[in-house]
């Protein structure tokens, strides 16, 4: 008797796995309504390559964002309650990749700090040059809860340095999904780590049987944030079912027409940008302009032992407010 194949993730175990199943595991449906009927009927669901005539735009920008705790918090409010608090530091940057000349620069970055918590009472915090401004969070404000805190105001700083970058007939992806930013022209929302499986055994296995520089049909998510989607496998050597697998999305309010020639569009523009994985331990579905961008904007953040010391020095005998 014979026991199941097993793979070995390619990426490295400390950024968890390329594929994160539900505790059920990968065969449990998600309660997500989706209309596999867009592109082609479900019944006639295959693997679909790049269509003739189809051109990668350009031009290609590329968006992403990282964050970071800088310390941990508490308040000492006058009633005798207490707050925890975060201080963070995060930053949103564009590469731009010129297709044509073969070159990547980046079209702009920004950081933002904040302290956030729930204290009624507190202020913001400088740190000599450094400043971190109140984000007052809802609730009682759980320590645990703090860090999701962060997304709305980075999502915006990304929004932000993104339309300050883009020109007509550019292409923007987005590293991760589109969330408040699926308003905007001809963006793609990149999704490397598939946590959730949207669809049933039958079509999971047109993805997972996807070859190199394939996609699946367009579908749609029925819920308040999604909208269209596709899966499509980047160059990957043969591996576990989900290896090189991303999902991309785009916005609802498009036509399905529309959503389709996105995923074209898709298809022979991201394969070039995958990594090997001897350049980086997520390979390939972390994109070589984004892991390059990640790594300037983390150094943009500053010296995280200094902003510590300068927080604790700034807050000594309570935090200021």
């Amino acid at each position: 008797m014979t026991g199941p194949q097993l793979f070995v993730d390619a990426w490295d175990p400390s950024y968890g796995a390329s594929f994160e199943a539900t505790p059920g595991g990968p065969v449990t449906p998600s309660s997500t309504q989706v209309d596999a009927d867009v592109e082609l009927p479900a019944v006639d669901w295959r693997a679909i390559g790049p269509r003739p005539g189809v051109a990668a735009p350009a031009v290609v920008l590329l968006v992403d964002g990282v964050r970071r705790i800088d310390a941990s918090v508490w308040t000492a409010e006058e009633d005798g309650a207490s707050y925890p608090g975060i201080a963070a530091s995060y930053a949103a940057g564009v590469v731009r990749c010129d297709l044509e000349r073969g070159v990547a620069e980046l079209a702009g970055a920004r950081v933002g700090r904040g302290l956030f918590t729930a204290s009624p009472s507190a202020q913001e915090v400088t740190c000599g040059q450094v400043r971190y401004p109140v984000h007052r969070v809802g609730g009682t404000g759980e320590l645990s809860k703090l860090p999701a805190a962060v997304q709305a105001p980075l999502t915006a700083l990304e929004v932000a340095v993104s339309d300050a970058a883009r020109a007509d007939g550019d292409l923007l992806v987005v590293d991760g999904p589109l969330r408040a930013r699926r308003q905007l022209p001809r963006t793609l929302g990149y999704i490397k780590t598939q946590h959730s499986q949207y669809l049933d055994a039958r079509l999971t296995a047109v993805v997972t049987g996807l070859g190199s520089g394939q996609r699946s049909p367009v579908f749609r998510l029925g819920t308040a944030w999604g909208g269209w989607s596709w899966y499509l496998r980047l160059p990957v050597t043969v591996g576990a079912p989900w290896a090189g697998i991303v999902r991309l999305e785009c916005s609802p309010d498009l036509a399905p027409q529309d959503a389709i020639a996105l995923a074209d569009l898709s298809l022979v523009t991201l394969p070039r940008f995958a990594s090997s994985p001897y350049k980086d331990p997520r390979a390939p579905q972390n994109l070589v302009p984004i892991a390059g961008l990640e790594r300037r904007l983390r150094g943009l953040l500053g010296d995280a032992r200094l902003l510590h010391r300068a927080l604790t020095m700034a807050t000594r005998g309570g935090v200021r407010r």
